[in-house]
């Protein structure tokens, strides 16, 4: 075997052989079955660096093997060969199109007298092998963002008084290439908090990544696949509208977010280890705790083997391949589906919006803010609403409405009241009652419509008759006036109440004709 791959244990034995018991090269290569070439070559180079026997103890074979071997197959008196910054070269390919091929051209370029390629591998390789696992995985500048909830909450007091206190979640981000992290706390894990975490972060980094890397969580997926998740709509929105895709994690493949799942455990070590003893009373005093850490973290502690900040690998690798964020941030949205009711209003949180009337029984889509409310069909947007502060009511455009229905678009309560005062107090009762009875009074406007208008056919005075009539019975529709005028009787003779007695008018109250 060649000198340089002899074991340093063999050596020793050889040398001992020779110096000790004054063996021939030639029974010490019988007696240890190596070469005598090779045992020559031994004794030449341990003559050669200057070593005297016997070898102190304390020496180790690492430390013999350097002294023997360090420079095997160097001719005597060459230049050491240049040693590349091999933390540099991982950096370098984190860069879009770098390769070893060109890194070492660049290098050999510089040092013609350095390692040959295949060297300059095997030496990377076995550098790189010392890293952590997280590091070891390739990731291009600016490429992956992974997201993630903490397992473990942290205890917030939101009561002095009983010490009543609630759960906080971590929220953590955690960028591919530099491992810049970013972190904070929210009440809950759901989608509004979700998305807004999201929002938080990107201004944080001061940018968006090329993919976004969350878990299978319901907020975000729908529905996990192997080969093709169901992303949540708004979660979609949302990354659409800074130029990004969620890519999920597939399901029970926990290395697919290995980057995460490690700055996960960093943040419960140094924020839950940190924060055992201490009590906390508002959400932000613990993200205010957070952001301290996340200031060490990224600006102060150095990456083991690196020797660079993950701020500092952050802005060289990055932060150049981040997508610009737009002018505008993010308005969260929810988008919920509905379906437009017969008179072509959709029922959104107890308040109704207008579509084309066409669309009525239709499957809407409702894209939902704070402010306003989106309605489309097939992706294509039908109305827009500002949201009304106020659950109950209605709000029109006239345009959504057919022909015939806008002839009555400019009518209201008042002036429904108005119109049949002048027909007579019954038919005023009558149409207040009907508004009164309606859950929405909108909605009692066409009946009123109706009974006003009956004066044209039969008279102020059979209306007035028909009214109270429809009052003692405890009618309250059109149809119900319309009846006892085509039947007459209005005209017929009603059993008056006691001159003494005073009408009571209540809509729980039917009158005695009702049971005649």
């Amino acid at each position: 075997m060649p000198a340089a791959r002899m074991p340093m244990r063999r050596a020793r034995e050889i040398l001992g052989m020779k110096f000790e018991a004054g063996l021939a090269v030639r029974e010490i290569a019988r007696r240890t079955d190596v070469p005598r070439r090779t045992v020559r070559t031994l004794f030449a180079r341990f003559a050669a660096r200057g070593l005297t026997w016997p070898i102190a103890p304390e020496v180790s074979e690492a430390d013999l093997e350097a002294l023997m071997f360090k420079e095997a197959g160097a001719k005597s008196g060459s230049r050491r060969r240049a040693e590349p910054d091999w933390s540099a070269v991982h950096k370098e390919l984190k860069r879009k199109h770098v390769t070893l091929q060109i890194l070492w051209d660049e290098y050999i370029e510089r040092h013609p007298d350095g390692y040959r390629y295949s060297r300059f591998c095997e030496v990377f390789r076995a550098w790189e092998d010392k890293l952590s696992v997280t590091m070891r995985q390739n990731y291009l500048g600016g490429e992956k963002l992974f997201v993630d909830y903490a397992g473990d909450t942290v205890p917030v007091i939101i009561d002095r008084q009983t010490g009543e206190t609630r759960a906080a979640h971590i929220f953590v981000a955690v960028i591919g290439a530099s491992s810049l992290t970013y972190a904070e706390a929210t009440w809950t894990e759901g989608l509004s908090d979700w998305i807004g975490a999201h929002t938080r972060t990107f201004s944080f980094i001061g940018g968006a990544p090329k993919l976004v890397i969350p878990d299978n969580p319901k907020v975000a997926v729908i529905k996990a696949c192997f080969y093709e998740p169901m992303v949540n709509r708004t979660y979609e929105d949302m990354l659409k509208h800074y130029d990004t895709t969620a890519l999920p994690a597939r399901p029970r493949k926990p290395r697919d977010k290995s980057k995460v799942e490690a700055a996960v455990r960093i943040m419960e070590r140094y924020l839950l280890g940190r924060l055992r003893n201490r009590l906390l009373y508002s959400l932000a005093e613990l993200n205010t705790t957070i952001r301290k850490i996340l200031t060490h973290l990224n600006d102060e502690f150095k990456i083991r083997r690196l020797g660079v900040t993950r701020r500092a690998l952050f802005e060289e690798i990055d932060k150049p391949n981040l997508t610009p964020l737009p002018v505008e941030g993010y308005v969260y949205a929810e988008w919920r589906i509905r379906r437009a009711n017969l008179d072509y209003h959709v029922d959104v949180d107890g308040s109704f919006y207008s579509v084309p009337f066409q669309l009525a029984r239709e499957k809407i889509e409702a894209r939902i803010t704070a402010r306003t409310i989106e309605l489309f069909v097939k992706g294509q947007r039908v109305a827009a609403h500002a949201r009304l502060a106020t659950c109950g009511r209605h709000t029109t455009v006239p345009e959504h409405m057919p022909s015939s229905h806008r002839r009555h678009g400019g009518w209201s309560a008042e002036r429904i009241q108005t119109e049949a005062q002048s027909i007579g107090p019954n038919a005023a009762l009558y149409c207040t009652l009907v508004l009164a009875h309606k859950h929405h009074p909108e909605q009692g406007y066409r009946a009123c419509l109706g009974i006003v208008r009956l004066p044209k056919t039969y008279g102020r005075d059979r209306v007035e008759a028909a009214c109270e009539r429809a009052l003692e019975i405890g009618a309250r529709t059109y149809a119900s006036v319309k009846s006892i005028l085509e039947h007459r009787l209005d005209q017929r003779p009603t059993n008056k109440a006691a001159a003494d007695e005073a009408p009571i008018q209540h809509p729980n109250i039917r009158g005695r004709r009702y049971y005649e």
